[in-house]
This record gives C-alpha cells, sequence and structure tokens, in this order.
C-alpha cells in the first residue's frame, strides 16, 4: 500500500524523491532506483533488503517517536527485492545523482542524535543521512521530533547559496503525528519568489518546498510531531546551505537563558 509518491517529475523538480508504502506481513516489493540513489527507512516494523548480491536484515522498530533505526542504501542503477515477515511501514528518500556508490546497511546506533533549541523551541534531531554522518552523492536526509506544543524549523530559514557557485536545495518534509493529532507547517518563499503555504499536516502529509524561506513547523499541545526531511540539489558537495531568515534569527539569543525541554530526548 503507497501512502505517499514524490517523484522529481511529480514536483516539477530535478533531483528530490519520497516514497511510503506498507508491506503487509509476508509481501515483498521490488525497487528499482533508476538514477536516483535510495534509502529503505523503516518507519515501523523491520524488514530484508536484497541487492547488488547483498541480504541486509534490518531490525527497524516500532515506530518513529520510540528509536531510531537502521536503514539500508541502494545505490542509482540498482533493483532490490524488499520484504517483510511481520510487515512494516517503509520510507524511500531518493535523490538523482551521477555517482554509483555501494550498497551498504548502517547500524541504528551510527546515527548521531542531536537536542536543538531550548524552551519551546526545543526539539530532537537525527542526523542519519546529514553529509557529516553519512556519505552519499546528492541525498540529505534527517529525521525531526518535536515534542507536542513546540515549534521546530524555527527560526525560519532556507538551504541556498547565491552568487559565484548558486545552488538551491529541493525539501520535502514527510510528517507522522502523534495520537492522530495535528501540526503545522508554514512556508513563504522569498520576496522576489513568494510562496503563501500555512498548512495543517497529518500522518503521511507532504510538504514541497522548492525554494526560499521556510518555518516553523508546529507541534500543536499533546501531539508530538515527527518530520522526515528530504534534501538534494545540484551542487557538487553536500551542503546544508542553512541561513535564517534575518527578520526572526535573533530567536536564537533567547535559548540562552532557557532551559532545554525536560520531555527530550524521545528515546531515553
Amino acid at each position: 500500500m503507497n501512502h505517499v509518491l514524490v517523484s522529481p517529475d511529480s514536483a516539477g523538480w530535478t533531483y528530490c524523491g519520497l516514497t511510503v508504502f506498507t508491506l503487509a506481513p509476508g509481501e515483498s516489493r521490488e525497487v528499482a532506483t533508476g538514477s536516483a540513489e535510495t534509502l529503505v527507512l523503516p518507519l515501523s516494523g523491520g524488514c530484508t533488503v536484497t541487492v547488488d548480491d547483498h541480504v541486509f536484515d534490518v531490525t527497524g522498530r516500532p515506530s518513529v517517536f520510540s528509536a531510531t533505526t537502521d536503514f539500508v542504501y541502494l545505490p542509482r542503477d540498482a533493483t532490490a527485492q524488499v520484504s517483510s515477515v511481520d510487515g512494516a511501514k517503509l520510507a524511500l528518500p531518493s535523490a538523482v545523482c551521477e555517482r554509483r556508490l555501494p550498497a551498504r546497511h548502517v547500524p541504528a546506533a551510527d546515527t548521531p542524535v542531536e537536542l536543538r533549541g531550548a524552551g519551546r523551541c526545543s526539539r530532537q534531531v537525527n542526523n542519519f543521512c546529514t553529509p557529516a554522518a553519512f556519505e552519499a552523492d546528492k541525498l540529505i536526509a534527517c529525521e525531526v521530533l518535536t515534542p507536542g506544543g513546540n515549534w521546530s524549523s524555527y527560526p525560519p530559514h532556507k538551504h541556498d547559496e547565491v552568487g559565484e557557485h548558486e545552488c538551491e536545495l529541493e525539501e520535502i518534509y514527510y510528517f507522522e503525528v502523534a495520537g492522530g493529532g495535528m501540526g503545522y507547517q508554514r512556508v513563504y518563499g522569498t520576496e522576489e519568489r513568494p510562496i503563501d503555504v500555512l498548512t495543517e499536516v497529518r500522518t503521511d502529509d507532504v510538504v514541497l518546498i522548492p525554494h526560499g524561506w521556510h518555518g516553523p513547523s508546529m507541534a500543536t499541545p499533546g501531539y508530538d510531531l515527527y518530520y522526515l526531511n528530504v534534501m538534494a540539489g545540484p551542487g557538487t558537495e553536500r551542503q546544508w546551505l542553512i541561513s535564517d531568515d534575518p527578520a526572526h534569527g535573533w530567536i536564537r539569543e533567547t535559548w540562552e537563558s532557557e532551559q532545554l525541554d525536560e520531555r527530550l530526548p524521545f528515546y531515553r
């Protein structure tokens, strides 16, 4: 069962893609990566991935709110078989790329967990596929968990570099919300290319960010918020290229006098 299917063609851009699907117990699915490097990332449950004469057993996790997870990197121009004995919900973040890197299994223990912000801006970031944590050609991906009532992706920011080496990252936000609740996402672009989005998000919703300022992501009181960020762009180096909206960057200074939310980390 497909929950999400975003391709560069459907998004109207060049690099980023995301598929989220559920495997029933005993079910398998063939995954052809084509021109995109692709991850097999369990959101719940575990699976077995067979690719390039490798068989990877992926333990997975009960849910995105309970633990980090191991995952598998699939190279471009590969065909993989993904199966699950007990059933699983899987995310496949992807990015069109040039290099064909080897298939790999990455243990959950290798994911750096970062606690970011303070007070009502406290959140947890799982940097499983960021430039400093994992080698890929184009793909950047991380998970963010925000306790109910808090704001993340804040201050609002963008991912680009304008100048001699102009580069702009495409970005996908995929959401899950604990307890059947809702959250909200803001995207407003730039003065030159404005975007006007303030939308309610629930489990399996996605928000596409082709360019410009975005944030905050708002977790409503009582409902913890998870989102998976998938990013890629034309640069020769994988870089976050983060810059705060100068109208709101001062918010960071207020964190010096606040404490981290005591509900963090999620995984104790």
